[in-house]
């Protein structure tokens, strides 16, 4: 998501700028830009489109200097335009910087700087640092940078420079990936390794909290809140580039759930008001007036998406108490659903470009419903013509199988239900605040569970040879099961059903025989016993069964054969971190079967046809 470049030393930046560019382009962006110091002035190209757009305009521009930063910009404050493009200025020029991730109280800050007279001029988080940068600037620009960034909120890493100091690059990280590389008299500023392994492969990585000061020669890493030095460890990397691109891991659907605690952040970020523990939708549009007319909601989407949309019906319900219908996107057009004025409809789709999503987001505005999008990509066809959009901001997702932005979907949901309880007052705060408290752990949480991934690797080279699997749950657990079975599908080719617990004996138990694999999920208390139950009729059967549960329920591991723990949270949440252990068997099942895990055969990333 969002890709940052930056040099000092003694060669021409401009080259290596865009250059390192290109490196970062499987990240994913819609627009690019760069800025280059002559050890004066700072000259700004900045472009919508691809690389060689902006690489066109360089070349016509002839920008020449030194020192310079570079960045690849993902959609998430304003549309893919030439102005939204980084990187951002004050209005006098002089201040330059790019940002990756997200200004939670931007809106304010920009308010307070609107009323002392400062024009914008872009629809960005990013560009209200810029402002601030100049309101605070008195002779140094490291005591600016620190005062700004005790100001803003949010996730960051900022590559700063300044015409009132052409000698020095400045660089900020907080919950945003950022490395320095240090080379013969040059320094490199970098989101990700690609963008500087061909100059170098000596480097730091930056920590919450640290402020980088760098010059041609030297290089200084102090804490941003105290000023005092930091000594960080020298690291040599030894990947090779196509190792780099993929921060180390074999395979992008890897890296992107091993990423998950980042996206579940960004899209939660700016969205929770920690000060009055509420949800704050500043971006939605989506009025208490209008929230409060809503009788009845359709969820519609996609293969994935959908599977969030079951889990949204759950949360809406039982938070909202708003009477919910989830259909197949390409089912829902053709069935005649009935529509009102005081109906939502809500479609999900990563890309925002998925044909049959698209259709039915067209029939239900042509029959007066409203829509809201929750989608990944800001400029998307879906976001650009839904009435309401939350954009997930999980940043790009290359492997052709979901991950991230399934749970960054999920999540979204738990933020729609929340506001709508909120406005609707169907949630006593105390519950609210409980739940509020409980999403912010998840991510920490998911980390966890990440830490365990080769006792679940094992349990997939345990499955390999399986021709077919079984997944049971209840309630929300019988969704993820659907999300868990469809992923082991599409990479590893071994046939798998989902089935909810208590229609096995309504047919499915014919199928059941002696060594069928099954994993059974059991995450909500109230149906715990029903879902033993269930595991028992297939254990009688000579089923062998792997259960996911809690890591407060003490009893499961009596019932089957294997159990994989997750840690405790409120039950509603639960699917955010059960699914965790799902990718991850699906994702070594089809390693151990030598499978091309990113490229599944006969599927494509964003389905653009009926």
């Amino acid at each position: 998501m969002c890709g940052i470049m930056g040099y000092i030393g003694y060669r021409e930046a401009q080259p290596l700028l865009i250059h390192g560019l290109r490196k970062l382009e499987y990240r994913g962006y819609d627009s690019a830009g760069i800025a280059v110091c002559d050890g004066e002035k700072i000259a700004v190209s900045k472009a919508k489109g691809r690389i060689d757009v902006l690489d066109q305009h360089v070349q016509k521009a002839s920008l020449s200097g030194t020192m310079g930063i570079g960045h690849t910009r993902w959609a998430t404050h304003g549309r893919p335009s030439d102005e939204n493009s980084h990187p951002h200025t004050d209005e006098t020029g002089k201040f330059v910087l790019v940002h990756n991730g997200i200004i939670e109280n931007y809106l304010d800050i920009k308010e307070e700087l609107s009323n002392e007279g400062i024009v914008f001029s872009s629809e960005t988080d990013t560009e209200v640092i810029a402002h601030l940068l100049a309101k605070h600037y008195d002779g140094d620009l490291v005591a600016a940078v620190r005062q700004v960034a005790g100001k803003i909120r949010g996730a960051y890493a900022l590559a700063v420079m300044s015409e009132y100091e052409p000698d020095k690059l400045v660089a900020i990280r907080y919950a945003s990936p950022l490395i320095i590389g240090v080379g013969d008299n040059e320094k490199f500023i970098g989101s990700d390794i690609p963008a500087i392994l061909e100059h170098t492969r000596d480097v730091y990585v930056m920590e919450d909290g640290d402020l980088a000061i760098l010059t041609p020669d030297s290089l200084l890493l102090q804490d941003i809140d105290t000023g005092q030095p930091i000594d960080r460890k020298q690291i040599r990397i030894e990947w090779d580039k196509e190792q780099a691109e993929k921060d180390g891991f074999d395979h992008y659907m890897l890296k992107e759930i091993h990423e998950q605690p980042r996206s579940l952040r960004n899209t939660m970020a700016g969205r929770i008001d920690e000060a009055k523990r509420e949800i704050a939708m500043p971006d939605l549009g989506l009025l208490p007036e209008a929230v409060k007319e809503i009788e009845k909601i359709y969820i519609v989407a996609c293969g994935t998406a959908y599977h969030a949309g079951m889990i949204g019906k759950h949360v809406f319900e039982s938070l909202a108490h708003i009477p919910v219908e989830v259909d197949v996107a390409s089912e829902f057009r053709y069935r005649n659903p009935l529509f009102s004025q005081k109906m939502l409809t809500v479609v999900v789709s990563q890309s925002g470009e998925t044909a049959d999503t698209l259709a039915a987001l067209r029939e239900a505005q042509r029959n007066g419903s409203r829509v809201l999008a929750i989608t990944n990509v800001v400029g998307s066809s879906i976001a650009r013509e839904a009435d309401y959009v939350i954009t997930t901001n999980a940043g790009p997702e290359i492997a052709v199988a979901s991950t991230k932005a399934y749970t960054s979907q999920v999540i979204a949901f738990y933020l729609l239900g929340l506001y709508f309880a909120q406005v609707k007052q169907t949630i006593a705060a105390n519950e609210r605040e409980a739940l509020l408290h409980a999403m912010t752990q998840l991510p920490d949480q998911v980390e966890k569970i990440l830490t365990h991934a080769d006792e679940i690797r094992a349990y997939a080279a345990s499955i390999k040879d399986e021709s077919q699997m079984f997944f049971i749950g209840r309630g929300l657990d019988y969704a993820v099961s659907l999300e868990g079975s469809l992923k082991l599908k599409e990479i590893s080719y071994i046939h798998s059903e989902a089935y909810a617990a208590g229609e096995l004996k309504h047919g499915t138990l014919a199928l059941i025989e002696e060594g069928t694999r099954v994993v059974a999920l059991s995450t909500q208390a109230h149906l715990h016993e029903k879902m033993v139950s269930n595991i028992t009729e297939i254990k009688a059967r000579g089923a062998v069964v792997l259960g996911i549960a809690l890591e407060d329920n003490m009893e499961l591991h009596r019932s089957v054969d294997d159990v994989c723990l997750i840690p405790a949270t409120h039950p509603l949440l639960a699917p955010i971190l059960s699914v965790i252990p799902l990718q991850l068997i699906s994702y070594y099942t089809a390693v151990a079967l030598g499978n091309d895990v990113d490229r599944p055969r006969n599927l494509a990333k964003s389905v653009t046809v009926e």
